[in-house]
């Protein structure tokens, strides 16, 4: 059986933090299961102030009625409504049986304020979804 860290590992967000880094972020997960066609988070709801990391099973990502994405193991979401503390932009469901961990903003955001090299790459993270949403569109 995997620890916490070592599933938090999978995640590309977390991939080059230290083991100290990850048993410290891990302390701060729950984990949290979701039966098949069960609604994790809603769009434009605030269904929480979570960030949600996937551990097993799978889930569709769907946005005005239209699926956008499939998630799995190693998947995250959540981050958006976290930071901007404002409601989802989709609505994630479980496809399958789902583990996932959350987070609550607080928590994260005190993680990612002590490890600026998780910053950088969340913020990396957002450009980069935002440049392919807008390529999408042109």
């Amino acid at each position: 059986m995997t620890s916490l860290a070592d599933d938090l590992k999978r995640v590309p967000l977390f991939s080059e933090l230290s083991q100290r880094q990850l048993k410290q972020l891990a302390r701060h997960f729950k984990e949290r299961t979701f039966r098949p066609g069960a609604t994790i988070v809603r769009e434009d709801q605030m269904s929480g102030v979570d960030f949600f990391v996937i551990v097993d099973g799978e889930a569709v990502v769907t946005v005005r009625g239209k699926e956008v994405a499939k998630l799995g193991p190693g998947a995250h979401f959540g981050e958006l409504a976290l930071i901007g503390e404002r409601e989802r932009l989709s609505t994630v469901t479980a496809v399958t049986p789902v583990r996932c961990l959350a987070m609550a903003s607080w928590h994260f955001r005190r993680f990612v304020n002590h490890n600026p090299d998780v910053a950088w790459k969340l913020l990396q993270y957002v450009v980069n979804m935002f440049s392919a949403q807008l390529s999408k569109s042109q």
